[in-house]
C-alpha cells in the first residue's frame, strides 16, 4: 500500500445524493407536490450558493437559510425546519455508491481514512451510520464545523493536523469534484484520485494523479 491515509468527499464519492429525490419526500410528507419545474427553479438559487461557499464568500448558515428562503415563505414555516427536513429525508433515502463498502472492506486495516465534506455536519453521522461506514473512518472533517470549505487549503491543513500530521507524499484525496477535491488536494501538496463516474471531460489546468470511472477500478489501484 502506497498510501498511509486514503481520505475520501462523500457526497457522490461513498454516498449517492439525489437531491431531487429528497426534496420531494420532505415536501411530500408536507403535503406539497414537487416536482422536476420546482427543482429546477431551487437548483437556479442554490447552485451558485454552493459556489460562493466554497469560494468563501458566504457562510454554511446564509447557504442554508437563503437556498430554503422563498419556500419557507410559501409554506409560512423557517428556513431551518426546512433545511432539516430536507436533511432527515436526504438520510431516509441515503444509498453507498457500488463498491463502496468492498472499498472499504478491501482498505481496512491496511490504510487509515478519512472524509473531508462540504456537506452539512447534520447529515453525516447519521448517514454512516445507517450504511454501516461508521467505523471505518478515524476523522470526518465537516467544513461546517471547521469554518472553511473545500478546496480551501485551511480545511485540508485542519484534516493533517487531525491526523497527526502525517508524511503529505503517504496521503490521497478521492473524489468527485475536480474543483473542490481535485485541484483542493493538488494545491495542498497532496496526490489526488478524480472519481468519474458520468463521463465528465477533463478540467483544463487540473491534472488528477488517477483518474478511475468506478470505486472498483480504485480499489483494483490501491490492492494491486
Amino acid at each position: 500500500m502506497t498510501y498511509d491515509w486514503i481520505l475520501f468527499d462523500a457526497d457522490e464519492t461513498l454516498f449517492h445524493f439525489d437531491a431531487f429525490k429528497g426534496m420531494q419526500l420532505m415536501f411530500s410528507r408536507k403535503g406539497v407536490d414537487f416536482t422536476e419545474q420546482d427543482f429546477a427553479v431551487y437548483q437556479e438559487v442554490n447552485k451558485p450558493l454552493w459556489v460562493d461557499y466554497q469560494d468563501g464568500v458566504i457562510t454554511a448558515e446564509q447557504l442554508k437559510h437563503t437556498r430554503f428562503d422563498a419556500w419557507a415563505k410559501k409554506l409560512d414555516t423557517t428556513t431551518a425546519e426546512l433545511n432539516s427536513a430536507f436533511l432527515e429525508a436526504m438520510a431516509d433515502i441515503c444509498t453507498l455508491l457500488p463498491g463502496a463498502k468492498e472499498l472499504m472492506e478491501s482498505l481496512s486495516g491496511k490504510a487509515k481514512m478519512g472524509i473531508i465534506t462540504n456537506g452539512f455536519t447534520e447529515l453525516q453521522a447519521i448517514r454512516l451510520e445507517r450504511t454501516g461506514m461508521t467505523d471505518y473512518f478515524d476523522h470526518v472533517v465537516i467544513s461546517e464545523e471547521v469554518g472553511i470549505a473545500k478546496p480551501d487549503l485551511g480545511i485540508f491543513a485542519h484534516a493533517l493536523e487531525r491526523m497527526g500530521n502525517p508524511c503529505k507524499s503517504k496521503v490521497l484525496m478521492v473524489g468527485d469534484n475536480p474543483h473542490s477535491d481535485i485541484l483542493g488536494g493538488l494545491n495542498f501538496g497532496i496526490e489526488t484520485c478524480w472519481l468519474n463516474t458520468t463521463g465528465a471531460s477533463e478540467v483544463e489546468g487540473i491534472e488528477p494523479h488517477y483518474t478511475v470511472n468506478s470505486l472498483t477500478e480504485l480499489q483494483n489501484i490501491l490492492t494491486a
